[in-house]
């Protein structure tokens, strides 16, 4: 029988909990990961029509991008939406769960998916993350060398980019003395010893530094390990904010917003003045990302888009870049069929339902 737990790890080996900005709150909302999952329902926001929806479907799982809960709660009285969600979800021993920024944030995340919509190609990070990457050393038995090797690798150490297995190894000796009640691998107790060792340096995310640090010390032959993790200021080009790619073919400005009216079954697409330049490199950041203009003039992008967007952000871009704005709810459902893809990969009978509720709280007339 699938756990709730489970379909949670497999969304989370995507997107970690740490890839989340630190304003957000993305994970378990409420109830108990432990049960037997009976279903899942994906949405976007969590409002009391998809309680009940989940509810008339037999699903005890909720998966939504929005966070129900943002703030914490000082009472319980039903007061609001976001409580009656919650007290109905705990009635019904229901789950709910959200995959937020960590999924923006994430390779082949919220942004990632746009693009694939857009058809964009040669799609990579507009902001990657820093001080999200950490160098391992560490200093094993010449025999143990590619043991140790491996076995980082496989704990979700010594990628860069598209490049696996990644690290660099130097022979030399070590030395130590073991003290008494000690139980050295080799030398002996007292005596001054000279052991030909590899020193083996390699990179990996923060987020899994337990991970290899168990994979480090599950193989390693010495009693008392030496090892270093070193933090890093590289940037971690894989994930961060925004994306940008181009299109296989130019395309003018006012054809290129219509169309994206169309894909995205917009009311209305709010923009900047037309700069009378053709559209081929697109940025985008779904969602709030307005943030992320500057970057993408500094990027060269021809336009960006984004779901919101203020007042003076359309003033700001001057003639540097087409700002294209396309609604919050319209640029992040799409998250919808990033959380079918995952769960539906790995456990393919799994009960899967994509909620038939509107939960755009914007209407157009």
């Amino acid at each position: 029988m699938i756990k709730i737990r489970d379909i949670i790890k497999e969304i989370e080996l995507y997107a970690p909990l740490s890839l989340q900005e630190s304003f957000d709150n993305a994970g378990v909302q409420v109830g108990d990961v432990n049960q037997p999952a009976t279903g899942a329902l994906l949405c976007l926001d969590v409002t009391e029509e998809v309680v009940d929806e989940a509810i008339e479907l037999g699903c005890n799982l909720i998966i939504s991008h929005h966070p129900l809960a943002f703030k914490a709660f000082k009472s319980l009285t039903g007061s609001t939406y976001i409580e009656r969600c919650m007290i109905k979800a705990c009635k019904y021993d229901l789950v709910i769960y959200a995959a937020h920024t960590n999924l923006d944030n994430a390779a082949g995340g919220v942004n990632f998916r746009l693009a694939e919509l857009i058809g964009l190609e040669n799609v990579r990070v507009l902001s990657p993350q820093r001080g999200a990457l950490l160098k391992l050393v560490t200093f094993v038995p010449e025999e143990y060398a590619e043991l140790m090797r491996t076995t980082l690798f496989n704990a979700g150490a010594g990628s860069i980019g598209n490049y696996d297995a990644c690290c660099f190894y130097q022979s030399g000796n070590g030395t130590f003395r073991a003290g008494e009640g000690t139980h050295p691998f080799c030398g002996e107790i007292g005596e001054l010893h000279v052991e030909k060792e590899v020193r083996i340096e390699t990179i990996l995310p923060a987020y899994r530094k337990a991970a290899v640090m168990q994979a480090l010390l599950s193989v390693h032959p010495y009693e008392e390990p030496a090892f270093d993790f070193y933090p890093l200021e590289n940037t971690w080009n894989q994930v961060g904010s925004g994306v940008v790619g181009e299109l296989p073919e130019e395309e003018d400005e006012l054809s290129f917003l219509q169309r994206m009216k169309d894909l995205f079954q917009v009311g209305c697409v709010k923009h900047s003045a037309l700069t009378g330049r053709p559209i081929r490199e697109v940025a985008l950041c779904g969602g709030s990302g307005a943030f992320l203009v500057k970057d993408a003039i500094r990027y060269g992008a021809d336009v960006f888009i984004t779901g919101e967007a203020k007042y003076n952000d359309f003033y700001d871009v001057e003639d540097h870049i087409l700002l294209a704005v396309i609604g919050h709810y319209e640029s992040e459902v799409c998250t919808k069929d990033i959380f079918y893809r995952l769960i539906s990969k790995k456990f393919p009978t799994f009960a899967v339902h994509f909620s038939n509720v509107n939960s755009n709280p914007v209407k157009y007339l």
